[in-house]
């Protein structure tokens, strides 16, 4: 009987980036076979669909989950989402419940969320949510992964913010209008 070998999926991250470091990051999120059940594009404008407003809705929550995560911009377009995120003030260790994250000596008891962690809680409750919504239990919603950019200066941020607001309007020529 042949073994099977699980794949060694390649990780898109920055080897060696702590990725729990306070800073802004720009995500773009993609649904799952690109389908587009978030909202359409009329007249340059995003219309949200239910299930488009409660992604917004699932976004704009997380604050309360992550009290270090400060939501600063969002477009959800009709089959995916841009967002730029910022990690701000630490959380004690212990409010996060990571054994892993216990202090030494030395080290202060405060930690951010990583970044993954942030978007994982995002996908599963707003899919959780969306499928509620459409009558679809346990159907993929977002794609497996997603992409992200460390925002590392002020001239960066501006340029995430100028193409996150303006997605609708070249949604035209976007690449996941698919």
């Amino acid at each position: 009987m042949d073994e099977i070998v699980p794949k060694k999926r390649r990780s898109i991250r920055l080897r060696g980036f702590d990725y729990s470091q306070a800073g802004n990051y720009f995500i773009t999120i993609c649904t799952s076979g690109r389908k587009r059940i978030l909202g359409s594009v009329r007249d340059h404008k995003v219309i949200l669909s239910p299930a488009g407003e409660t992604v917004r809705a699932a976004w704009f929550d997380l604050p309360r989950r992550f009290p270090s995560m400060e939501p600063r911009e969002l477009v959800v377009m009709p089959n995916h989402v841009h967002a730029i995120l910022g990690l701000t003030h630490p959380i004690r260790a212990a409010a996060r419940g990571a054994a892993s994250s216990a202090p030494t000596a030395g080290k202060a008891a405060f930690a951010y969320p990583a970044l993954g962690e942030v978007i994982r809680a995002f996908k599963s409750l707003s899919a959780i949510e969306v499928n509620s919504l459409l009558g679809r239990p346990a159907q993929p919603v977002w794609q497996r992964n997603y992409y992200e950019r460390i925002i590392r200066s002020d001239r960066e941020y501006s340029q995430a913010r100028r193409y996150t607001l303006e997605n609708p309007i070249h949604w035209d020529q976007d690449p996941e209008n698919v």
